[in-house]
């Protein structure tokens, strides 16, 4: 999974020769996973078509405030389309276009978007070996950075002019590469690792048999994916369950037991900066495994059961640096039975769900929650597990910003 998962990216197209690039960037966005709008000034659809653009971002191409030649046409608001974005790039930059940023001239809608744009603006010069020299434009781009603007440096090779020199847009592999270099140096959660666990555990009774439980792992594996977006390197302990990840950012290692959730969580805690116990572990487990398939009979069966290893409350005694955060599923007392397993195994906060709640529980796409800390309760909504996801991540970054 690509940190541009998801992202809004605008893209903003000048009038260089270099716009043709522009076509494969599309391309290789979509392919990351971003939602992709572009703008062309009015000049830079002579260098490559807005339906090829189109096409490839399935949205519709703006290059102007209104279609002139629609009088029924409805204006395209520059405000709205720049705090659409997660982030904004202009490429190719024209010399042209870098002085009016830089100056603050808003003479095409392009223009008017970048100066109400909200998020971080990359640009990508393109032009001539003598004009990328000049002290005009070495003075456009010293203004821009200071802005805050992120510029993409240009390239050497050789010209539309044929001088061979510095002045080429970045290549389209490289924008991309770029960018996301960048997003993961401020990534909330950048060198940070962070252990989650996930699914449920299988008790084994004989060799086909197990006491488990209905947990689907989906909190645990939407918290895993945000959490590697966020930039942290994760490690994601999973019991059955047939739920996937595919993300170099996430280690999948898959368990069956709780012995065998308990063995893994304890090899990988020493390394880990947070632990987010999201699995629903089973609480005992027969005493005694049957070595062949238990034979159905009229008499009712019985087996003694004995605890499973905590795996909570063995790191909560031993974390040090380490940040713990918990889930508690509850049906009755819910608070007072959260505050208590909060205190009782060291957590840092613990995350409850009650399964009174409509839509919370266990194999729902969504989920209500409460975040319980010694200090407070915070209460939130029924939402998509994503964004539960989210808010939980949020809760640990702002504990660990604390500790800073």
């Amino acid at each position: 999974m690509s940190v541009l998962e998801g992202k809004k990216v605008l893209l903003g197209i000048t009038a260089g020769i270099a716009a043709y690039k522009t076509a494969p960037l599309v391309r290789l966005f979509v392919k990351a996973g971003a939602q992709v709008r572009v703008i062309m000034t009015p000049a830079a659809k002579e260098f490559v078509t807005p339906l090829t653009l189109s096409t490839l971002s399935k949205n519709e191409v703006i290059s102007s405030f209104t279609k002139e030649e629609d009088e029924n046409a409805i204006w395209n608001n520059h405000v709205e389309i720049g705090l659409w974005a997660d982030l904004m790039l202009i490429a190719p930059a024209t010399a042209n276009t870098l002085s009016k940023m830089a100056t603050g001239a808003s003479d095409n809608f392009l223009l008017a978007t970048y100066l109400s744009a909200k998020c971080p603006v990359f640009f990508a010069p393109a032009m001539d070996l003598d004009m990328y020299q000049h002290p005009a434009t070495k003075n456009s781009l010293e203004t821009l950075k200071s802005f805050g603007n992120i510029m993409i440096p240009a390239e050497k090779g050789e010209l539309a002019s044929g001088l061979h020199g510095e002045g080429r847009m970045a290549e389209p592999e490289n924008i991309i590469s770029f960018i996301t270099t960048n997003l993961l140096e401020n990534m909330p959660l950048k060198d940070k690792k962070i252990l989650i666990t996930a699914g449920p555990t299988y008790e084994a009774i004989d060799p086909v048999r197990f006491i488990g439980n209905h947990s689907s792992g989906k909190m645990g594996f939407e918290l895993a994916k945000a959490a590697a977006k966020l930039g942290a390197e994760v490690v994601l302990i999973s019991g059955p369950t047939f739920l996937d990840v595919a993300d170099d950012n996430i280690k999948l290692i898959r368990v069956v037991s709780a012995r065998e959730m308990y063995e893994a969580v304890h090899q990988h805690f020493p390394e880990t900066d947070a632990v987010i116990a999201a699995a629903a572990v089973s609480d005992y487990r027969p005493k005694v495994v049957a070595a062949q398939k238990l034979k159905k009979k009229e008499a009712s069966l019985q087996f003694e059961l004995e605890p499973t290893q905590d795996i909570l409350n063995s790191l909560g005694e031993i974390k040090q640096h380490q940040k713990l955060i918990g889930f508690a599923l509850e049906t009755n007392d819910e608070l007072e039975n959260a505050r208590g397993k909060l205190e009782r195994k060291n957590l840092d906060f613990i995350v409850l769900n009650s399964l009174n709640d409509k839509g919370a529980g266990f194999s729902k796409d969504t989920n209500k929650i409460t975040i319980v800390t010694r200090y407070q309760v915070k209460e939130f909504g029924l939402k998509p597990k994503p964004e539960v996801a989210g808010d939980i991540l949020y809760e640990l970054i702002n504990l660990m910003d604390e500790k800073n």
